[in-house]
């Protein structure tokens, strides 16, 4: 059984940083692609970027680009969001998703197979 489980939120100001990490047990994530998404009050899950299982490519949405970096530990079996310049719209609940391969341009929440439960940023401004 694949579990994934999210750490790191909290509340920061505007233009502060956090760092995210998603840990996995029953899977090794070396062989999944791994992206982070985002649910703020009264939005749909938003794609934030994702990591590639075969070389670590990265994707970003272009609200994040520049400010956001995805990377992973496969020896911990972890993966990380960095997010820095934070800003008030940046506030949601962020959630880890993964899939054995995948691809490299799977931004749609119904693609991924395993999610974690979320952790709550806020940014005050």
């Amino acid at each position: 059984q694949v579990q994934l489980i999210e750490s790191g939120g909290g509340l920061v100001q505007a233009g502060g940083s956090l760092r995210l990490s998603c840990a996995a047990s029953g899977a090794t994530l070396s062989t999944y692609s791994m992206a982070w998404f985002r649910q703020g009050p009264g939005n749909e899950r938003e794609f934030v970027g994702l990591i590639y299982y075969n070389g670590g490519y990265t994707y970003y949405a272009d609200s994040v680009k520049g400010r956001f970096n995805i990377s992973r530990d496969n020896a911990e079996n972890t993966v990380y969001l960095q997010m820095n310049s934070l800003k008030p719209g940046d506030t949601a609940v962020y959630y880890c998703a993964g899939l054995q391969f995948g691809s490299s341009r799977n931004t749609f929440p119904y693609k991924y197979k395993y999610w974690g439960q979320g952790t709550q940023v806020t940014v005050s401004s």
